[in-house]
């Protein structure tokens, strides 16, 4: 963080010195909020919890080094005290973030200010957000957040990590109703906005897709207007092939670029071409200059993600053989989305951090081309926050998985009991002859494929995040199924 003392931290946030606190004591390390992460010259940010209360561990972090905390309640250790709660250390928080944010964009700071992209999208935003900044970071010092570190604590804690030699900020953006993005896009307003696509996720709580499109279009909405010119005024990045995303130009003052597959797009890719790793290779087509990218990231829905990449590295001023290098070289940043290992002569792709109807559909491609000539196993579970179309949506991703060829399908939990019932369609029409088979949990999971897999096959592991498909993976390669 950019140094601030403690007053000065105090008048920002709206909150009052307390404890041991001296006004002149400096803040000029990272915000934090785990305790143990405390350094000489952090804050530490004290949240209640369910099961802890970060007020019971302010005064270990102080030891630690922290120069304060930020509380709702008085604690015996140098402190900065919020009212209202919970509530009123995350709009501490926030408050502090904006400045941080606003001082280092601040257009006076010439060459040395930072600019600030956001990335938002029903799916793919955080392997988007990795590629954009592994990219990016060629050109100077770069920070994003660690995972999914995006929505009202994770997205200001990011900002935060921010300090006077950052040149780009890359953040991720979530929304769970409306308004949300607008919100976090107040915290940090970005100059460059990426909408990758929207989708099915989250369709519970928003009710159809012209609602998602609303939330995600607050991101084109907050840009500034645009300039004529590269390195100036607001960029809005949008998906081309995605005609609800596309349609978002309307809603934005900023200068559009639109990437994908068409002719049409500004930033397009030609010529794809999956190879035996799974990972594709294309032709990047930018301001009419060309030049072969080979990813080393597994899917063909990455080639999207590299694309929206390339136009926001071609707006910052990096060239295309540059951008073709630096996406070539880029790898899994987050755990959890398309880890791809090998064990017991197998290959395990561990896609479980999240699940929607479009994920899966990725996931399955992506699992037809790895597999190609060799068996497949699919373990899937249910995706969450569909609402009323759920049902159906678990159908499609089981005839979706049984049209793929997969050998066996795991179904993991009660929830996921339309994916069974969707494959066994497709085997009664005579579209399909693997085997189904229907598991409680994570344990029982690892165990059938265990059972079932040889050498030379391909296992693809895929739920909502709820599921915890993710130590399917770790039970198989540590052998306990148990």
């Amino acid at each position: 963080m950019i140094a601030l003392t403690l007053d000065r931290i105090a008048e920002i946030t709206q909150t009052a010195i307390g404890g041991s606190a001296r006004p002149e004591a400096v803040v000029d390390g990272p915000v934090v909020i785990d305790s143990r992460q405390a350094v000489p010259g952090a804050l530490f940010v004290a949240l209640g919890g369910e099961r802890v209360d970060g007020h019971d561990f302010a005064a270990s972090a102080v030891a630690d080094g922290a120069a304060a905390a930020l509380v709702s309640r008085p604690v015996d250790a140098p402190h900065l005290l919020a009212e209202g709660g919970d509530e009123g250390v995350v709009a501490a928080l926030t408050r502090l973030a904006r400045h941080v944010a606003r001082e280092l964009s601040d257009p006076r700071r010439g060459a040395e200010r930072a600019e600030v992209v956001a990335v938002t999208g029903s799916s793919g935003k955080t392997t988007t957000k990795d590629l954009i900044a592994q990219v990016v970071a060629r050109m100077g010092p770069t920070v994003a957040p660690a995972g999914s570190f995006n929505n009202e604590i994770g997205h200001p804690l990011t900002v935060l990590r921010a300090d006077t030699g950052t040149r780009y900020l890359v953040l991720e953006a979530a929304a769970r109703g409306i308004g949300h993005i607008a919100h976090l896009c107040g915290v940090a307003p970005p100059r460059i906005g990426v909408v990758l696509n929207v989708g099915s996720a989250h369709m519970g709580e928003f009710g159809d897709r012209d609602a998602i499109a609303k939330a995600k279009g607050e991101l084109v909405e907050a840009l500034p207007p645009g300039a004529a010119d590269r390195g100036a005024g607001g960029v809005a990045v949008l998906n081309a092939d995605d005609p609800r995303v596309n349609a978002m130009a309307a809603r934005t003052r900023a200068r559009v670029v639109t990437y994908g597959l068409g002719e049409d797009a500004t930033v397009r890719a030609t010529d794809v071409v999956m190879r035996e790793t799974g990972a594709p290779s294309f032709t990047l087509h930018l301001a009419g200059r060309t030049a072969r990218v080979e990813l080393a990231l597994v899917g063909a829905h990455q080639v999207h993600n590299a694309l929206a990449a390339a136009a926001v590295a071609d707006e910052l001023g990096m060239g295309v053989d540059e951008i073709a290098e630096a996406l070539g070289a880029a790898t899994p940043v987050s755990r959890w989305r398309m880890e791809v290992t090998e064990h017991a002569g197998a290959t395990l792709v561990n896609d479980a951090y999240n699940a929607n109807p479009e994920s899966m559909r990725a996931a399955l491609t992506t699992l037809g081309a790895l597999a190609r000539d060799r068996r497949s196993i699919a373990v899937l579970a249910h995706m969450a926050e569909l609402g009323e179309g759920g049902g159906v949506e678990h159908e499609r991703i089981g005839e979706l998985a049984a049209r793929t060829g997969v050998a066996h399908l795991v179904v993991v939990g009660e929830a996921a009991e339309g994916i069974a019932v969707g494959a066994e369609g497709a085997a009664r029409q005579g579209l399909w002859q693997g085997e189904c088979v229907r598991v409680a949990d994570v344990h029982e999971a690892a165990a059938a494929v265990r059972a079932r897999m040889r050498t030379g096959d391909v296992v693809i592991v895929k739920g909502s995040r709820v599921a915890g498909l993710e130590r399917v993976i770790d039970l198989i390669t540590e052998g306990d199924a148990q």
